[in-house]
């Protein structure tokens, strides 16, 4: 319990960063870190080590910088051209963001993705997501006209792929966005919320033919200790054409959680491996947060 009210603690810091951070560009271009940095600036040029840039999609109740203040920077150290939009806002300017109906916000990412391949001069982006924005980039390819041709990998980070409980769902906008905002804007609404649960309309959709589109090479990380989307596996994608993998297959005492996956340094190397898999690193194995 210590541990989780500690990592709360420290969650509510970076989600306040990214906050304001979204709220003073408008999750649009601006940079969030230095111009140095390939952390959504966008003056970065892709590499011919890495020509596709980045686009991270956070998950339900979050927003990009303050979900994705580990994972960005850390692909930006390894010279990524990396951006962290927030989508789906129920109120415009508050960046609490996901909570808009699944296809809205999907249109909305589309957009984004325009954005980046035209100031990056790229032809193609990687789509990361994590929990809802996992959904996303499974979902986005598949329903949203052209999205398919402008992604070259996608690595999904615990999707809800077969749905979830609505409780769990409102557990992780509550951790996510980590503070009573989240709370108030939940009350006006949360139609994402009810798109996701297990035996919806829309995951039914998603589960309908083939998810894995031609041309686009998929990932999907789960964890064993995933409290949140349950039961186990059920990230998952049967398909050719999709790696699905596990914390715990490559780091065994690693007791990561749902949340936690988009701050484990072990996930941050295993998404970048998967974004890269002919120059691999060692992935560290430490400890991500348990929850």
């Amino acid at each position: 319990m210590r541990s989780r009210r500690t990592f709360r603690t420290m969650l509510i810091g970076a989600i306040c960063l990214g906050g304001m951070l979204a709220s003073q560009s408008g999750g649009r271009a601006a940079a969030a870190t230095a111009p140095s940095s390939g952390f959504d600036n966008w003056s970065c040029q892709p590499s011919a080590a890495h020509p596709d840039p980045v686009v991270l999609l956070h998950g339900l109740g979050g927003n990009g910088p303050g979900n994705f203040a580990t994972l960005g920077p850390y692909l930006a150290s390894q010279g990524f051209c990396a951006y962290a939009p927030t989508y789906g806002e129920a109120i415009p300017g508050i960046p609490v963001g996901g909570l808009t109906a699944i296809p809205q916000s999907a249109t909305e990412i589309a957009s984004y993705i325009s954005q980046v391949l035209a100031a990056t001069g790229a032809a193609r982006v990687d789509l990361v997501g994590h929990s809802e924005g996992a959904f996303q980039a499974l979902y986005g390819p598949k329903f949203v006209p052209g999205e398919a041709g402008e992604v070259a990998d996608v690595v999904a980070l615990a999707p809800p792929t077969h749905g979830t409980t609505l409780d769990n769902l409102v557990t992780i906008a509550g951790d996510l966005g980590a503070g009573p905002l989240v709370d108030t804007v939940l009350a006006l609404g949360c139609t994402a919320c009810s798109e996701l649960v297990t035996g919806s309309s829309l995951v039914s959709q998603l589960n309908t033919g083939v998810i894995a589109q031609p041309g686009i090479a998929y990932t999907i990380i789960a964890s064993t200790h995933d409290e949140l989307v349950t039961p186990y596996g059920t990230e998952f994608v049967d398909e050719p054409g999709v790696d699905n993998e596990t914390v715990q297959a490559t780091c065994p005492d690693d007791p990561v959680g749902h949340i936690g996956l988009a701050y484990d340094p072990d996930v941050a190397e295993m998404v970048r491996n998967a974004l890269d898999p002919a120059s691999p690193v060692p992935v560290t194995c430490g400890v991500g947060p348990a929850f």
